[in-house]
């Protein structure tokens, strides 16, 4: 869990959380948040991609890729003033949570036992929303921007070596890669579609939720740490994704995330047209749940339609929602200065509905 907490909650997300600040003491930077927070989605997939191909039977190596790259991105947003160089920065930074998802996966399910494992993914993904908060508190003590990412560059590191050591020498963390592990991947393509839709709905929140809550008056700029520690509160609830899934099936599962989601989204909007700070909290606290939950979904899903490759299926499925947040980051950049807030966040909204919609198509007699 500490892992994911870091390279999630801090070194990927954490960008949105500072992003107030970030333009406020760097303000040649407040016109590339958008693109920046696209660039870290962008690495995001590239690195799941590569992480696909060896994460299952490579995991130590994966953990610490994780934590190089989620270290290394940190201390260059901790310095960069240049856009060019915060952007690269950010790239860097997002392939931290691309190595240790599928890293973990298959460590988990060697460490614990076959009746736990669900709800074991389960509390490993919630991580998220422990980094989130962690985040939260870091953000209003810190002196400014640079001191922060450089606290949040040393967690990475030192959580990346604590969830090495211990498993460094194991030798049932390796499985072999089959053919058909890596070429029969039809049975993700539905929650794949899904996890594109609701990833860009979900991005307006992750990029700009803090920005357009405090540009509306809701919350001051100075409580913006409140409101993560508000989404990792209601991430926690993500804990419980295993059980939700065990009782009530994927696609059932699924939908209530993703409607989570839309209902945060539908309070974002209350928020930016009210001013009313009680909306903005739900909102992140209802995001948390909602967000920590589907991608817990995605991950349980992998195991059980390509147990062989839970790792590599992981990836797959975590890259499509980090395309999905990559379009939606820079679409909701590009349409901000067009539309109303609140219409934005009515956009996010039905984005995230539609994709818990998606699943809802009939399955084909081939897929899992």
């Amino acid at each position: 869990m500490s892992l994911i907490a870091a390279t999630y909650g801090m070194a990927r997300f954490g960008v949105g959380l500072f992003a107030p600040r970030l333009a406020a003491q760097r303000p040649d930077l407040a016109g590339v948040l958008g693109w920046a927070a696209a660039a870290q989605f962008t690495s995001y997939c590239l690195a799941a991609a590569v992480a696909a191909r060896f994460a299952d039977r490579r995991p130590r190596a994966a953990v610490l890729l994780a934590g190089a790259t989620a270290t290394a991105g940190c201390l260059g947003v901790a310095v960069a003033s240049a856009p060019a160089a915060f952007v690269l920065a950010v790239f860097v930074g997002g392939m931290g949570g691309a190595f240790a998802s599928p890293a973990l996966v298959p460590i988990v399910d060697a460490v614990v036992t076959r009746r736990a494992t669900a709800t074991g993914q389960s509390l490993v993904n919630s991580g998220t929303a422990v980094g989130v908060i962690g985040a939260g508190l870091v953000a209003p003590v810190a002196a400014s921007v640079g001191p922060a990412w450089v606290c949040m560059a040393l967690v990475c590191a030192v959580t990346a070596l604590a969830t090495w050591y211990p498993v460094r020498a194991r030798a049932d963390l390796a499985s072999p890669a089959s053919p058909a592990a890596l070429s029969a991947w039809r049975s993700l393509v539905l929650p794949g579609a899904a996890a594109v839709l609701a990833g860009a709905g979900s991005a307006l929140v992750w990029t700009f939720g803090p920005l357009l809550v405090t540009g509306a008056g809701a919350v001051r700029p100075d409580r913006v740490g409140w409101l993560w520690i508000a989404l990792g509160a209601g991430g926690v609830l993500g804990t419980l994704t295993g059980v939700l899934v065990e009782r009530w099936g994927r696609r059932t599962g699924w939908c209530v995330c993703a409607a989570a989601l839309a209902l945060a989204c539908a309070a974002l909007a209350l928020s930016t047209a009210s001013g009313a700070a009680w909306a903005a909290y739900a909102c992140m606290a209802v995001f948390g749940a909602g967000y920590m939950g589907l991608s817990g979904v995605l991950v349980l899903w992998a195991r059980r339609v390509r147990p062989d490759a839970a790792g590599a299926g992981t990836s797959v499925l975590f890259i499509a929602l980090a395309t999905g947040q990559a379009l939606g980051s820079a679409g909701f950049g590009l349409i901000q200065g067009t539309l109303s807030a609140v219409a934005v966040a009515l956009v996010a909204a039905g984005l995230c509905a539609l994709g818990g919609l998606v699943v809802l198509v009939p399955r084909s007699p081939r897929a899992a």
